[in-house]
């Protein structure tokens, strides 16, 4: 089984404009600045593209933004709950520290994304293709990758507790030290690996996934032999 490959990081120039937007216009382009500490929760637009940015404490958390564009983008303490970005590109992007409770990514390419130390609980990931992601020491409980496409897509340290992998199609992915427990669509996580540690550690998972009971051996020692004897 091929091993999966670590996101690349953003190209981000040595310099950026510091400046910030009032509200989000359709197809507004934003390159080259460093947006901090803007609040723009409830946003509506179409087409907008974020390219070699960087921000910090930006909340945009309840926005619709269709066909959303982020290339080459640094995001550390941001607010993205509940956005919706159906149709969104992400591409070498890198995300530290923020709320990205309930986020809906459907329909959506991200390649070359790293979240790392985030809530991405409740989020949508549905028929979307991740390629070269990872989820690295992330809240993802409840999470939906419904029938999307995942190709080198790394969960390390993550809360996975039901999350829903049905209709997922994996290639080359890895789950190290991930909590599993309730997770939905087990049979799609063919195509990832675990270590053996963690192979051992979900077990019961897979048995009930499999309809496979547990048998508690002290209580059935404990029972009387009421087979007769000759």
């Amino acid at each position: 089984m091929p091993a999966a490959l670590p996101p690349a990081p953003p190209e981000l120039p040595a310099e950026l404009e510091r400046s910030g937007p009032a509200l989000l216009e359709d197809e507004v382009v934003l390159a080259e600045v460093e947006l901090a500490d803007l609040e723009l929760p409830q946003q509506d637009a179409k087409g907008v593209a974020f390219s070699a940015v960087r921000l910090l404490r930006v909340d945009l958390s309840g926005s619709r933004l269709e066909a959303l564009q982020i290339t080459d983008a640094s995001l550390k303490g941001c607010e993205l709950a509940n956005l919706e970005a159906r149709g969104a590109s992400l591409w070498r992007v890198s995300a530290e520290s923020c709320r990205l409770t309930g986020i809906q990514l459907t329909d959506a390419t991200l390649r070359d994304v790293t979240i790392a130390g985030s809530r991405v609980d409740l989020a949508t990931f549905a028929f979307s293709k991740l390629t070269r992601v990872t989820f690295e020491n992330c809240n993802l409980a409840q999470a939906a990758f419904l029938d999307s496409t995942l190709e080198s897509v790394r969960f390390h340290d993550c809360d996975l507790k039901t999350a829903d992998f049905r209709g997922a199609k994996m290639r080359a992915c890895e789950f190290r030290r991930c909590e599993l427990e309730g997770i939905q669509g087990v049979q799609y996580l063919r195509g990832a690996a675990m270590s053996w540690v963690d192979i051992v550690a979900a077990a019961s998972v897979f048995a009930g996934a499999l309809g496979i009971g547990v048998i508690d051996e002290e209580s059935d020692l404990e029972q009387p032999d009421d087979r007769e004897h000759p």
